[in-house]
């Protein structure tokens, strides 16, 4: 018998008819013997409209106040949960991220899970109940309200599993698994077994949509397994978890894609110590997140031009500010380019195998595909490629790497780690 915390996405909970399949499930893993905390997210769509309901209300509306009222679809959910779960003759109680213990920082919209009060919830799991926690929320020191961000939902339940020390967390949303890659942009897209923090980590950040890459983070800190499925069918999903030797093996895992992405490029900028801080400094102060950064000459001796990647939604304040920033440190024209996208490979192999760049630059030029910029690590390799090639560029990665092939045969599903209601 286990100690599991399971979340359910939003389209998971969608209606009334989902939300008493999902109790359904829960209740299926209480009558094994199974300890359960799940955590819910609010129903598709009901925190778009909340937003777009606050800003019909102010066009700038107060973060604090906004994330009270978008915190409100999680109670939702969770409430109507415990109802279903209740009349089918269980116990179960919904919590509020504060009633759950979860201490954030104060920024609103976007806050950090600082540390987690397990005492109500283990309690409550003492006297047999299903507890059902709103994910995406939290309180600050202060005791008010806050949101963890889009994709918060992941993160509170693998904390959450951290902090209880769950056996496992399963998160159950409408696609049921890790790919290879998007299986929407190519149909040979394969589901991966299993797949080590790290990559997942890498494939999060990159732009793979499963799992949002600061749950992943909690994982791979705490040693949290977490296994992603579908709650829509019974059939094997995808264990993330630490790397082992046939990971190892494998040189490439995934291809990913991410399109909102920008690229800022500034020329001239006087080639001496200070400069890059001067640029960077007020991008962060103003809360941009800057990715990729490549500095070249300018062909100017002493002069230095700097390139750099920015998220789309934020390239028109970028452009200004470094514009700005160019005016007082006498450098020369910015410019940009928001029709881009980045197009990763990602594998752990990589560490152990040469000819991996080699390899994905030939297959992209084989298509005429021309790359501007080019990012690594030991386990990725980003290139930024025009936006209209982005497609091509997945679908030709993923035959250059025959990630369509599963290079350990047979999976075999392993019954002490994947959930019984999966495996039969």
């Amino acid at each position: 018998m286990a100690l599991i915390v399971q979340k359910y996405g939003g389209t998971s909970v969608a209606d009334i008819e989902r939300i008493r399949s999902v109790a359904e499930r829960v209740i299926r893993a209480k009558r094994e013997g199974h300890d359960v905390v799940v955590v819910l997210s609010a129903r598709a769509g009901d925190t778009d409209r909340l937003i777009q309901l606050g800003r019909e209300m102010s066009p700038n509306p107060d973060p604090r106040e906004l994330d009270m009222l978008v915190s409100t679809g999680e109670q939702i959910t969770i409430a109507l949960f415990c109802m279903a779960v209740k009349d089918r003759g269980y116990d179960a109680i919904s919590m509020t991220g504060y009633q759950a213990g979860i201490l954030t920082d104060d920024h609103y919209g976007n806050a950090r899970i600082s540390s987690i009060n397990t005492e109500a919830i283990m309690n409550h799991l003492k006297r047999g109940r299903i507890v059902a926690v709103a994910g995406f929320q939290g309180v600050d020191p202060e005791g008010n309200i806050t949101t963890l961000g889009r994709g918060g939902s992941d993160t509170t339940a693998v904390a959450i599993a951290a902090a209880i020390k769950a056996d496992r967390c399963e998160i159950y949303t409408d696609v049921d698994g890790v790919y290879t890659t998007d299986p929407s942009i190519y149909k040979k897209a394969r589901k991966l077994k299993k797949i080590s923090y790290e990559e997942m980590l890498e494939m999060a950040s990159l732009g793979a949509k499963v799992l949002h890459f600061r749950s992943v983070e909690f994982g791979m800190k705490y040693g949290v397994p977490i296994y992603v499925a579908s709650s829509f069918k019974d059939v094997p999903g995808t264990l993330v978890t630490k790397e082992d030797e046939d990971m190892e093996r494998v040189v490439v895992s995934g291809v990913t894609y991410t399109k909102n992405v920008a690229r800022v490029t500034i020329n001239d900028v006087p080639d001496v110590p200070g400069m890059a801080a001067a640029i960077f400094r007020p991008l962060a102060d103003a809360g941009i997140n800057v990715d990729m950064i490549i500095q070249g000459s300018s062909g100017i001796p002493g002069r230095a031009s700097i390139s750099f990647t920015v998220p789309e939604d934020k390239y028109n304040e970028t452009i200004e500010i470094v514009q700005s920033i160019s005016n007082k440190i006498g450098a020369g024209k910015v410019h940009g380019d928001n029709q881009i996208s980045k197009v990763s490979i990602v594998g752990l192999g990589m560490r152990s195998h040469c000819g991996v760049a080699e390899k994905m630059f030939s297959a992209l030029a084989a298509q005429n595909i021309n790359i501007q910029m080019i990012s690594t690590s030991e386990i990725k390799i980003s290139c930024v490629i025009d936006s209209k090639y982005t497609e091509l560029a997945v679908r030709v990665l993923h035959d250059a790497f025959e990630l369509d092939k599963d290079p350990n045969g047979v999976f075999q599903v392993k019954e002490e780690i994947l959930p019984k209601e999966v495996v039969r």
